[in-house]
C-alpha cells in the first residue's frame, strides 16, 4: 500500500488515478482538524515502530497487539516514545490514531474485532490506575501576564511589530494556533469597536460553517492598534496576517507555523522574566479565559468568543477564579 508522509494515515485505492486519489485524500484529510491529524500521524508511526521491531504486523493489527503497545506505553514507556509512562490522555489519543489508521484504510479497527473485550479491559485498566492524575496545564497568559510581555516589546523592527499584533490579537480572540496563522486578510474586517474575524475552518466547525470572532478596540491589550500597526510596517495588504521572516527580518509571502507562536509566546514570557517553560501557544487563548472569569464575565459570551462546544469545558476557568468567593471561612480565617 503505497504512502506518502503527506498521506501517511490514508487508503491507496489502486482503482484510481492520481488525480482522483489526490480528492479522495482531501476530503479524507478534512475530515478532522490539522492538528488532529498531525498528532495522529506520529503517533502512528510510533506504532508502525513499535511493531515492526517486535515482527508485528500494525495493519491491520489485531486487539492483542494494541494491548500490549498501550500496557508498555502505561507502565515503563517505550524506547520509541518518551521513555516513562504516558498519561492516559496521551495513551487515549495513540488508540485513535491507531482506529484512525484502519478506518482511513477500510480495514475493521482492533476496538471492533473479535477479542476487542480484552483491549477494553486493558483500557479500562490504564484509566482506572490512573484515575486522579491531572493533566500538566500551561500558564495562561492572563491580564497581567500578557501585559508584562507587551511591556518588553519596545523595538520597532518587523519582529517586534508583528509580535505584539500576534500576542494582543491571539489572546484578545481566544485563538487556537491553527486559526491564529490561518487568519487572511480578507478574514478581516473593520469596525467601529473594533475587528471581526471569520474563521473558515477550525477545530470546533469541522464541516467548515464558519465562526466570527470579535476583537474589541481596548486600551490596555490594544489588539487593532498593534494589528494595523504590523500591517503596514510589513506593507501587507492581502493573504496570511501572520508571516515568517526571513534571517535578516525581511517579510515572506509564507503564514507562520502554529509551533512558531508557541516559540513567540516562550520568548517573550522569557523576556518579561518568567519561566517560558510554564508557557505555550495555548496561553494565550487560555489567558483570555483565566481573565475572563476572574473578570466575572458571562459564561455564554465566554464560550461564543472561544467557540467551544460546550459550556462544561469552560467550567474549569470560572471555579479556578470562583475558588476563593465568598469562602466558608472567610469569617474566621
Amino acid at each position: 500500500m503505497p504512502q506518502s508522509d503527506d498521506h501517511a494515515l490514508q487508503p491507496w485505492l489502486p482503482d484510481l488515478t492520481y488525480d482522483d486519489q489526490s480528492r479522495v485524500d482531501d476530503f479524507i484529510t478534512r475530515a478532522s482538524a490539522t492538528a488532529t491529524l498531525r498528532a495522529y500521524r506520529s503517533d502512528w508511526r510510533l506504532f508502525c515502530t513499535w511493531c515492526d521491531t517486535r515482527g508485528y504486523r500494525a495493519l491491520p493489527a489485531t486487539p492483542a497487539i494494541v494491548a500490549a503497545f498501550l500496557s508498555e506505553l502505561a507502565t515503563t514507556g517505550s524506547a520509541f516514545s518518551s521513555g516513562r509512562a504516558l498519561s492516559k490522555a496521551s495513551i487515549g489519543r495513540r488508540l485513535a490514531a491507531i482506529v484512525f489508521a484502519h478506518r482511513a484504510a477500510e480495514l475493521e479497527p482492533p476496538t471492533t474485532q473479535a477479542g476487542a473485550a480484552a483491549l477494553d479491559k486493558v483500557m479500562r485498566g490504564i484509566r482506572n490506575t490512573k484515575r486522579g492524575e491531572r493533566p500538566a496545564k500551561k500558564r495562561p497568559a492572563d491580564g497581567d501576564v500578557l501585559r508584562d510581555m507587551m511591556r518588553t516589546i519596545t523595538g520597532t523592527t518587523l519582529q517586534d511589530y508583528r509580535d505584539r499584533a500576534l500576542l494582543s490579537l491571539g489572546m484578545m480572540g481566544a485563538f487556537r494556533r491553527s486559526e491564529l496563522v490561518a487568519i487572511e486578510v480578507a478574514h478581516i474586517a473593520e469596525d467601529p469597536r473594533g475587528l471581526i474575524i471569520h474563521i473558515p475552518v477550525s477545530k470546533g466547525d469541522q464541516e467548515g460553517r464558519g465562526q466570527s470572532v470579535a476583537i474589541l478596540d481596548g486600551r490596555r491589550m490594544e489588539p487593532v492598534r498593534h494589528y494595523r500597526a504590523w500591517l503596514e510596517a510589513a506593507e501587507i495588504t492581502s493573504g496570511p496576517v501572520f508571516r515568517r521572516l526571513t534571517p535578516h527580518g525581511r517579510v515572506t509571502a509564507h503564514a507562520i507555523s502554529p509551533q512558531t507562536v508557541a516559540l513567540v509566546v516562550k520568548a517573550r514570557a522569557a523576556a518579561a522574566g518568567y519561566d517560558p517553560t510554564l508557557f505555550a501557544g495555548h496561553s494565550l487563548r487560555a489567558g483570555f479565559l483565566t481573565e475572563a472569569g476572574r473578570q466575572g464575565a458571562n459564561l455564554f459570551k465566554m464560550k461564543e468568543q472561544s467557540r467551544h462546544k460546550s459550556l462544561e469545558m469552560l467550567s474549569e476557568y470560572v471555579r479556578d477564579q470562583e475558588a476563593f468567593w465568598n469562602h466558608a471561612g472567610e469569617g474566621f480565617a
